[in-house]
């Protein structure tokens, strides 16, 4: 599944800004000084449950790029288990419930984005999977650094 998320995020997102595998974001900016503390938590957290079942399940426009949909209310608890833990910490979008999504398309034009919404559209069939891991990436330098990755054990 992987993969086939990579080449789709390759194929449409801009080379120079694709610094990241394909993803589903939880938070976008975690404060640096709670580092250690979201480590600890995401130890315990993949430890104790298991691999969160989702399902990619539509194509979303995101005006000048695309997106695809995950259904997941297990990810969406774990995501208010790392909310709660550090609320008040939290600000803007990362302070309200999340519109998962992977995103596979970003900075294009308008008629390009359309084009391969209306492309994905016609063919889309909802894929079910099991998120295996968590991953932390902090942008240094303007890019995108790996922070650390916690798999589910059970």
């Amino acid at each position: 599944m992987q993969a086939r998320l990579d080449a789709l995020r390759r194929a449409h997102y801009p080379p120079e800004r694709n610094r990241a595998p394909a993803h589903c974001t939880l938070f976008h900016a975690v404060p640096g000084m709670v580092a250690a503390e979201l480590a600890d938590l995401l130890a315990r957290l993949t430890a104790q449950g298991t691999p969160p079942q989702a399902r990619i399940d539509r194509v979303i426009d995101l005006d000048s790029g695309t997106a695809l949909g995950v259904f997941s209310p297990d990810l969406i608890m774990v995501r208010e288990t790392i909310a709660d833990h550090f609320h008040g910490l939290l600000t803007g979008g990362d302070a309200v419930p999340p519109r998962l999504h992977v995103t596979i398309q970003n900075k294009a034009d308008r008629p390009a984005a359309r084009t391969l919404q209306r492309a994905l559209g016609a063919s889309w069939q909802p894929l079910d999977l099991r998120i295996p891991a968590l991953a932390v990436h902090r942008v240094v330098d303007g890019g995108w650094q790996a922070a650390g990755t916690w798999r589910f054990r059970r």
